[in-house]
C-alpha cells in the first residue's frame, strides 16, 4: 500500500470540528488535504454531544461571549468567527437554527447528524480526503507514524494540522495520548484536569431514593458567581449544566454554596419559617417552603444542624472533589499558549499547528466549546494555507 501522506500538500489529525473546520479552509486554498481520523467516523464527540441537542453557540453580545473563556489569546479568533459566523456557517449547510430561552442556540432539527452529513459532503466536493482508523502514535524522526488498517504508516506533509482533542471522552477518541509526545520534542503543555465536570459526594443511605432526581431553579454559589440552573443527583454525586457553570472555580478550591429559594430573600425564608408551628419536623417545614423533595433531602444531608433559613438559602456542598477526567464534559490543559504564535504554529515544531481542545483553553458548556473549537479550527487551517513552499 503506497504511503498517501508523501502526497498531500497539508495533513489534518482528528476528524472533530476544529479538525474539519481547519481541512476545509486548507481545500479551500486550493489545497490538497487528507484528514486522518483514529474512529472508524468522523467526530463521534460531536455526534455524541448533538444526541440531547446540539448546542452550536450563543446569541449574546460579543463581549460578554468573549468574557466566557478568560482567554484573551482566543479574542481575535472568536472576533473573526464568533456566535454570527457560526449560525451562518450552519444555514450554509442547509440547516437553519433557533435561539432558546437561554440564549443557547440550536439547529431546528436539534440532532448534530444531519449538520455533520451536510459538512462531509462539502469538504467532499472541495477533494478533501478522510482516512479512518488511521490514528497517530507518534513521531519518527521528522515523520509522523499511524497505526492502520494495512499496518504502520510513515509519512509528512508540508503542513500538519493537528486536532486531537483533549483528555475527556477518551472512549470516543480524546485520550490525550499526544501530550508527551510534544513535550518530548520541546513543546510547552500543561497537564490535563477535568472541565466542566461534576463532583463526587459521598452521600449517605438515605439519599439512595433520590438518585436520578434534578434539583431545578436554584443558584449555585462559588468563588464571587452566581449562576441558576439545575443539577442532578447521582449516586455519585452532583452533575449538571448548573454544577459545570461553577467548576472551574470549584475545581481550583472554591466552597460550593447552593440558594435552593433563590426568588426569595433571606428575611423572607426565615419570616416564613417562624409562622410555622413549632413542633413540625425540619423535613415538613422545609416542604412547606416549596422545596422539592430532593431540595429537602440536601438539606437533610448537609444542613440538617445550621439555621433552616441560612441552610436553604447557603446550603455547603460537601463533595470529595471533581469526577475522573475521563467522565468530564471536556478538559483544561493541553498546549501552552506560549508555545504557539499568534497564527497557533507550534514553535518548537514549525510546520505543524494545533487547534481545538489540544490548546489551554476551558469554557463552559452552553455552545462555548463548539464555538471556540470551530474558530481555533479555522484560524490554524487559514495560517497553514498560507505557508509557502
Amino acid at each position: 500500500m503506497a504511503d498517501v501522506l508523501h502526497s498531500p500538500d497539508a495533513l489534518v489529525i482528528g476528524a472533530g470540528p476544529a479538525g474539519l473546520m481547519a481541512a476545509e479552509e486548507l481545500a479551500r486554498a486550493g489545497l490538497r488535504v487528507v484528514v486522518a481520523e483514529a474512529k472508524a467516523t468522523p467526530a463521534r464527540k460531536f455526534l455524541m454531544a448533538g444526541k440531547s441537542g446540539l448546542n452550536i453557540t450563543r446569541n449574546e453580545p460579543l463581549p460578554r461571549f468573549l468574557a466566557a473563556y478568560r482567554q484573551p489569546r482566543l479574542d481575535p479568533m472568536l472576533r473573526a468567527f464568533g456566535p454570527d459566523q457560526v449560525v451562518d456557517w450552519c444555514r450554509g449547510l442547509g440547516q437553519e437554527v433557533f435561539v432558546g430561552s437561554s440564549g443557547r442556540v440550536f439547529p431546528e432539527v436539534m440532532k448534530a447528524s444531519p449538520l455533520l452529513r451536510a459538512w462531509a459532503a462539502r469538504l467532499e466536493g472541495l477533494g478533501v480526503e478522510l482516512r479512518t482508523r488511521w490514528r497517530w502514535v507518534g513521531f519518527r524522526g521528522e515523520g509522523l507514524v499511524f497505526d492502520t488498517p494495512a499496518g504502520e504508516r510513515c509519512g509528512s506533509a508540508p503542513r500538519v494540522v493537528l486536532a486531537l482533542g483533549g483528555a475527556s471522552w477518551p472512549r470516543l477518541g480524546s485520550d490525550g495520548a499526544w501530550l508527551p509526545w510534544l513535550r518530548d520534542r520541546g513543546v510547552p503543555v500543561v497537564g490535563f484536569r477535568p472541565a466542566n465536570m461534576g463532583f463526587a459526594v459521598d452521600w449517605s443511605p438515605f439519599m439512595a431514593r433520590h438518585f436520578g432526581a434534578a434539583v431545578k431553579n436554584v443558584a449555585l454559589l462559588a468563588d464571587g458567581q452566581r449562576q441558576r440552573g439545575e443539577f442532578v443527583i447521582s449516586s455519585r454525586g452532583i452533575e449538571g449544566g448548573g454544577v459545570y457553570l461553577v467548576s472551574r472555580a470549584v475545581r481550583e478550591g472554591a466552597a460550593l454554596l447552593l440558594d435552593l429559594l433563590p426568588d426569595l430573600s433571606a428575611e423572607h425564608v426565615a419570616a416564613r419559617l417562624a409562622r410555622m408551628k413549632p413542633g413540625d419536623s425540619l423535613a415538613n417545614r422545609l416542604r412547606r417552603l416549596g422545596l422539592s423533595p430532593a431540595a429537602v433531602a440536601l438539606v437533610m444531608e448537609w444542613g440538617r444542624e445550621m439555621d433552616p433559613a441560612l441552610a436553604v438559602k447557603a446550603l455547603p456542598v460537601r463533595h470529595q472533589g471533581p469526577r475522573p477526567l475521563q467522565e468530564a464534559i471536556s478538559s483544561a490543559g493541553g498546549v501552552a499558549w506560549a508555545g504557539v504564535t499568534a497564527g497557533l504554529e507550534l514553535k518548537a515544531l514549525p510546520g505543524i499547528w494545533v487547534a481545538g481542545e489540544m490548546l489551554d483553553w476551558e469554557a463552559p458548556t452552553g455552545g462555548y466549546l463548539l464555538t471556540g473549537c470551530l474558530a481555533t479550527g479555522r484560524w490554524a487551517g487559514r495560517a497553514a494555507a498560507r505557508l509557502v513552499g
